[in-house]
C-alpha cells in the first residue's frame, strides 16, 4: 500500500494589492483529518491587484472566484481583476441599501456624529447583528455555494470587501460543513487582525483631524474580527435550528451524500 505523502503548505507572498489573501488548509477536523492545502482560498476584493498579484492567482490553478460583494461595494472598489480561466461568481450577502447612510456616516461623519453612532459600544453591537443576520437570512446563498464546492468548484477563492466578515462568514459555514473544529475556524478567523491583513479604513478627510486616534478608535470594531462577532453567528444557528446539524440538514439542505462529496473535495485522506 502507497502511503499518502502529506501535504504542506506552499509559501504564500503578501500579495501587493490584495488584502487578507490566506490558504486555510491545514486546519484540523473534529474526526482527526485537516483541510487540505491548495483548495480554499478566503481574502479581500481583488479589484486592485497588481499584474504580480493577478500571476500569482492565476497559478493557483482557481476553479471558482466567489465575490460576496453588493452593487454598491463593487461600484466603490471596482469589479474584479479577470483571472484567465477563472469563473466568477458574484453572491451579494448585504443588499446596496443595507445601512448606506450609516456607511456614508462611517466614511464622511464628523467625530461628533461618530461618538453618537458608534460610541459606548454600538459598533460592536452593530456588527453582531450583521453576523447573525447574514447567518439567518442567507441560507440560500450559502447553500449554493456549499453545493457549489461539492460539485466542480474547487480549488476556490472567497472574498468581500475586507475578506472578514461576508468571506469569513462563509468560510466558517464551509469548515463547519466538514466537520472543522471550532476553535480552529475562531483562530482563522482573527488572523484578519494581522496588521498586514486588516482593511484599509477610507476617509473622505484623510487629514490628521479626520484619522484621530477617536476616530480610528470608534471605527476599530467596524474593520476589526472580534470572536463575539463568530460566536453571535454560532449563537444564531443554535437559537434558530437547535444544532449545527439542523442547520447543514434543514438550514442549508445539504443531504448526507452532498456533505460526503464535500468533505472528498476540501480534506485531506
Amino acid at each position: 500500500m502507497t502511503q499518502q505523502t502529506p501535504q504542506v503548505p506552499q509559501a504564500q507572498p503578501e500579495l501587493a494589492e490584495v488584502r487578507n489573501f490566506r490558504d486555510v488548509g491545514g486546519l484540523p477536523t473534529v474526526d482527526g483529518r485537516r483541510i487540505r492545502y491548495g483548495r480554499l482560498y478566503r481574502s479581500g476584493h481583488l479589484a486592485h491587484a497588481t499584474e504580480e498579484d493577478a500571476a500569482y492567482l492565476t497559478g493557483l490553478g482557481l476553479h471558482t472566484v466567489f465575490d460576496f460583494r453588493n452593487a454598491s461595494d463593487i461600484k466603490l472598489e471596482g469589479p474584479d481583476v479577470t483571472l484567465p480561466g477563472v469563473r466568477n461568481v458574484n453572491i451579494p450577502l448585504t443588499d446596496p441599501a443595507d445601512g448606506a447612510e450609516f456607511w456614508t456616516m462611517v466614511r464622511d461623519g464628523e467625530l461628533d456624529h461618530l461618538r453618537v453612532a458608534l460610541g459606548d459600544g454600538k459598533a460592536a453591537a452593530r456588527m453582531a447583528h450583521t453576523y447573525r443576520e447574514i447567518i439567518t437570512t442567507r441560507t440560500e446563498d450559502h447553500s449554493r455555494v456549499l453545493h457549489a464546492l461539492a460539485e466542480d468548484s474547487v480549488p476556490a477563492l472567497m472574498h468581500c470587501a475586507a475578506g472578514k466578515d461576508r468571506a469569513g462568514l462563509s468560510i466558517a459555514v464551509t469548515l463547519l460543513a466538514v466537520g472543522v473544529e471550532r476553535d480552529a475556524i475562531e483562530a482563522d478567523y482573527l488572523k484578519s487582525n494581522d496588521p498586514s491583513r486588516r482593511y484599509k479604513i477610507r476617509r473622505s478627510d484623510s487629514t490628521s483631524v479626520g484619522m484621530s486616534p477617536e476616530v480610528m478608535e470608534l471605527l476599530s470594531p467596524l474593520f476589526g474580527a472580534d470572536a463575539d462577532y463568530l460566536s453571535a453567528a454560532f449563537a444564531a444557528i443554535e437559537e434558530t435550528w437547535g444544532s449545527t446539524e439542523s442547520y447543514l440538514s434543514d438550514g442549508l439542505k445539504l443531504a448526507p451524500a452532498t456533505r460526503e462529496r464535500l468533505r472528498d473535495r476540501l480534506l485531506e485522506g
